[in-house]
């Protein structure tokens, strides 16, 4: 067990030695000067030494304070440059990103080559997880989360702005009796997505209710924990779901999901980028910032609340 003296201790003697002033290394340290030379009496106590003496108004260093200053100071330089190494290898090591697992599955991973091909220096670790991580606490230097923008102390962009709506496969709108209206969801099954991640989803009963549609159970009908698997569900067949726009827009354009009819109903929560002030600077999360804000700016556009008269079909 190594038997040392009180860490502040050592600073205060360190700065006080080079620059033989405690005032200049109480400026150095932050701290009052009265602090310094609380610090270094305290350690001339503990080892039984004098480390200072005063001649004419100068701090001057004893013998010993002259031998122990030289071992204090690489000490000292060893941890800063070993910090320094630590932070240069997490500012240039993999970039790990925290994301739900819904949206790293349908909109993050079919993108990601892209960026690969774009900064092929960074490489990038996709954390999946609907757990918040700890910016501070744990290994990860950026998030995308859903939710309202309000993230203290962190460094936030908005991405997207989500939105619910009612989607099925192509080929179930020619099964009768037909998908014309709300109504018409009696007749159908109902996928329903019970992600946790997912606060502010709108569900189908609240959706019905908004629409004024009776006489629908919105009791059965298929249960997922996670969006993605209601999207995949819907694609195949399997029923009508209510799902997040951003996250089944490019099925939509491909033609693999329709959207039988309207309204669009705007979520109460958004798609955000969240890290610490400091991540926000590096160059490789800069770097991932602009590429997935362009790779969103790409997406085109589907129909929002206010255009009414493109949300229902013929």
């Amino acid at each position: 067990m190594r038997r040392m003296p009180n860490l502040n201790a050592l600073r205060a003697f360190e700065a006080a030695a080079r620059n033989l002033s405690f005032t200049k290394a109480a400026q150095e340290l932050s701290v009052t000067q009265g602090a310094i030379s609380h610090q270094v009496a305290a350690l001339e106590a503990q080892l039984g030494v004098q480390l200072f003496e005063r001649k004419n108004r100068k701090l001057l260093l004893t013998k010993v304070g002259q031998r122990y200053l030289p071992a204090m100071s690489e000490a000292f330089d060893r941890i800063a440059s070993a910090t320094q190494e630590l932070r240069s290898d997490e500012r240039e090591g993999a970039l790990r990103v925290t994301v739900m697992p819904s949206f790293a599955q349908v909109w993050l991973l079919p993108k990601l080559k892209r960026f690969r091909d774009r900064s092929p220096e960074v490489d990038v670790m996709v954390l999946a997880t609907e757990r918040v991580m700890d910016f501070l606490q744990e290994p990860v230097d950026l998030g995308i989360r859903i939710g309202r923008g309000t993230y203290p102390s962190l460094w936030s962009e908005l991405l997207m702005e989500e939105f619910i709506l009612p989607v099925c496969s192509p080929g179930l709108l020619t099964q009768p009796p037909g998908l014309h209206r709300p109504a018409d969801l009696a007749h159908y099954g109902l996928l329903h997505d019970d992600a946790g991640e997912d606060h502010g989803h709108v569900d189908w009963a609240e959706w019905l209710d908004l629409v004024g549609a009776k006489g629908v159970d919105t009791n059965r009908g298929m249960q997922f924990s996670n969006s993605s698997f209601v999207i995949m569900s819907a694609i195949a067949g399997e029923g009508v779901a209510l799902a997040k726009l951003g996250l089944c827009i490019e099925e939509l354009i491909a033609g693999r999901l329709v959207q039988p009819f309207g309204p669009i109903v705007p979520m109460n929560r958004s798609y955000y980028m969240v890290t610490t002030p400091e991540k926000a600077r590096w160059p490789k999360v800069r770097a991932f910032v602009e590429w997935i804000k362009e790779e969103q700016a790409a997406v085109p556009r589907w129909p929002r609340p206010g255009d009414e008269h493109l949300l229902t079909r013929p």
